[in-house]
C-alpha cells in the first residue's frame, strides 16, 4: 500500500511560496501533484498567473518527489535548489483564475554528488481547451545544507 503524504510533509516551502495543493500519486521514478489557481496566489496578476511560473510549479513537484524519497528512507526532508531549466515550452501565456494544474515530475537521474535531472509536465483544462507546459529541470540537493550556507557567509 502506498503511503499518503501532504504537501507540507514533503516540500520545505511555506506560506504563499507553497504552490502545490495535493500530492496525487507517486512511484519509484515519478510524482504527480496538483494546484488550483486562486485569488491568494502570490503570482496572480489580472486574474491569471504567467505561464513562466509553471517552472516553479514543476520545481516544487520535483521537491515533493525528493521529499517522498527522503521520507521512505527514514530521513528528514532536505532543501534542494533549482539549477536550471532546459527546453521550457508552453502553449499558453497564462494560467487563469480557477484553473486546476496537474504537474508530473519524472526522475531521469541523480548523481552521487546530488545533481539531478527531471522531465516535467504541466497540464490543465482551461476554458474548454487542454493547455500544457513541459521542461527538463536540473536540480541539486546537498547532503548537508549547513555546509553550503557556511561557505557562502
Amino acid at each position: 500500500m502506498t503511503q499518503t503524504f501532504s504537501v507540507d510533509e514533503l516540500v520545505p516551502h511555506s506560506g504563499s511560496m507553497s504552490l502545490l495543493d495535493t500530492i496525487d500519486g507517486y512511484g519509484d521514478d515519478w510524482l504527480e501533484a496538483s494546484a488550483l489557481i486562486t485569488t491568494d496566489n502570490l503570482f496572480l496578476r489580472d486574474d491569471a498567473v504567467p505561464a513562466w511560473v509553471g517552472i516553479e510549479y514543476m520545481a516544487q513537484t520535483v521537491a515533493a518527489f525528493g521529499g517522498v524519497s527522503s521520507r521512505q528512507a527514514g530521513d528528514e526532508v532536505k532543501i534542494g535548489f533549482l539549477l536550471g531549466t532546459r527546453r521550457f515550452e508552453t502553449d499558453t501565456t497564462a494560467f487563469k483564475l480557477g484553473t486546476r494544474l496537474t504537474m508530473r515530475a519524472s526522475h531521469i537521474m541523480t548523481s552521487d554528488s546530488g545533481l539531478g535531472s527531471f522531465d516535467c509536465t504541466l497540464t490543465a483544462l482551461q476554458e474548454g481547451k487542454t493547455i500544457s507546459a513541459r521542461a527538463k529541470l536540473s536540480v541539486y540537493q546537498p547532503d548537508n545544507i549547513q555546509d553550503i550556507l557556511k561557505d557562502s557567509l
